[in-house]
């Protein structure tokens, strides 16, 4: 009643609400991410996920751009209220990040999909292979065949690493690389070779955190000769520090799938902490062959910060014939906003009033990380979930029926509600 996707959170989500449980004080907290996960996937194997379309349609559409956990749990929502609902996503697939940023062997694209026709069956549709703001479909466009627009286009702008030889050859994009990569395996078993190969290649691994795991896994998937993976912090405590406490989320070391493979594979955890990257080295024929590094210290200021500085001396090369960059996201496109003179913070991001998700353009809507930055799918699917009540809001002029956590919408179309005479139909009597 409150995650729209627990078979998603109960896969790929760090679980923040397990840092936070009471339990975990003194003990290991409980195991909220694998019992939700078991519920949901009992729940599709015995046939109690039963498709349940909305009893009245309002008469009201919506168009939301971008089918990541925003976009879909957006969609989920404002569907359950009785709007007609179209998600329209560039790619063959719908999913977003689900689908084409996430391995196979993290979250399973059946699973994906199973929740997408889930939603078809509900009434949701879906436009695939449509970028908004190339060719004929246009945000105003949008506007005019619609009664309510949501952007829900992600935080797609990676953070790049400007440093010298940046250009060659075999540097690319984590999610440049775990895009082709499953696109190739669910098109053709990766028998098409459309895919980015990191097989018999010393592969280095820029970036910490889940998609730079996720880039590890892979590589050692394909085949590669050796995976490291630097991370500019030091590696963090077993245990929680004094500075750290509960319900914080725990800023502990971690060892996540990838690194275990990587460990049992090659005899040693992948990672090499406090590194930072100084150059890229040119074989001579415009392909990268390694990189140049040098350690860094940390080291706490009187103002409780931190300052880093690099060590002296302990300058290193790497060999390297495949750099992945998994620096995170710098903010969203801003083709689509610019098109409609949609404003934007100080960040890039979609601007909109604190604790609302309206834009500046009436009718056009906003949430994800495309409005709040970078985030975890946790927040994806709650900003889905509390911009559907604010599109709601806008579409019936009377507020909104849809729960902020919990519950279940049932009311007919707000037309037949607000009928002249006052009186209540008498469908809605007998379905009362």
């Amino acid at each position: 009643m409150t995650n729209n996707f627990p078979e998603f959170t109960g896969r790929v989500c760090p679980a923040p609400c397990e840092g936070a449980c009471v339990l975990g004080i003194n003990e290991d907290p409980v195991g909220i991410k694998s019992i939700e996960c078991a519920i949901i996937d009992r729940g599709f194997e015995m046939g109690w996920m039963v498709p349940n379309p909305p009893k009245w349609r309002s008469g009201k559409n919506v168009a939301i751009i971008g089918s990541g956990p925003a976009g879909l749990a957006a969609a989920d929502q404002l569907n359950k209220a009785g709007h007609t609902v179209t998600v329209y996503e560039r790619a063959d697939r719908v999913g977003g990040l689900l689908m084409y940023g996430i391995p196979n062997m993290k979250l399973d694209k059946n699973v994906v999909q199973r929740r997408v026709d889930f939603m078809a069956s509900e009434g949701v549709q879906y436009r695939t292979n449509v970028e908004v703001g190339a060719g004929d479909v246009t945000l105003e466009t949008l506007r005019s065949e619609n009664d309510a627009v949501l952007l829900a286009t992600g935080a797609t702008v990676a953070r790049d690493l400007p440093i010298k030889n940046r250009s060659l050859k075999g540097i690319h994009f984590a999610m440049e690389f775990l895009h082709k990569n499953t696109k190739s395996l669910l098109d053709s078993e990766l028998a098409d070779n459309a895919y980015i190969s990191a097989k018999d290649k010393h592969v280095v691994v820029i970036g910490g955190g889940d998609t730079g795991n996720d880039c590890i896994g892979t590589s050692l998937r394909h085949g590669a000769k050796t995976v490291v993976n630097f991370e500019l912090l030091p590696q963090p405590p077993a245990q929680r520090a004094n500075d750290n406490p509960w319900p914080q989320w725990p800023r502990i070391y971690r060892v996540d799938y990838g690194h275990s493979e990587v460990k049992l594979h090659h005899g040693k955890d992948p990672r090499e902490y406090c590194v930072m990257s100084k150059e890229f080295v040119d074989d001579g024929e415009g392909n990268v062959k390694g990189i140049k590094t040098i350690r860094v210290e940390w080291t706490k200021t009187a103002t409780g910060g931190w300052d880093m500085k690099q060590i002296e001396g302990s300058d290193e090369y790497f060999p390297c014939d495949l750099a992945l960059l998994a620096l995170g996201f710098m903010g969203p496109e801003t083709k689509v906003a610019n098109e409609s003179a949609i404003d934007l913070d100080a960040r890039k991001n979609i601007k909109t009033p604190a604790g609302k998700y309206s834009t500046n353009v009436p009718g056009v809507f906003a949430a994800g990380d495309c409005r709040r930055g970078q985030s975890l799918i946790v927040w994806g699917i709650n900003e889905g979930r509390m911009a559907a009540r604010d599109v709601d809001t806008f579409l019936t002029g009377v507020g909104t029926q849809l729960p902020v956590t919990g519950g279940i919408v049932k009311r007919p179309p707000y037309e037949i509600m607000r009928q002249p005479n006052g009186k209540v139909p008498e469908l809605i009597t007998a379905a009362a």
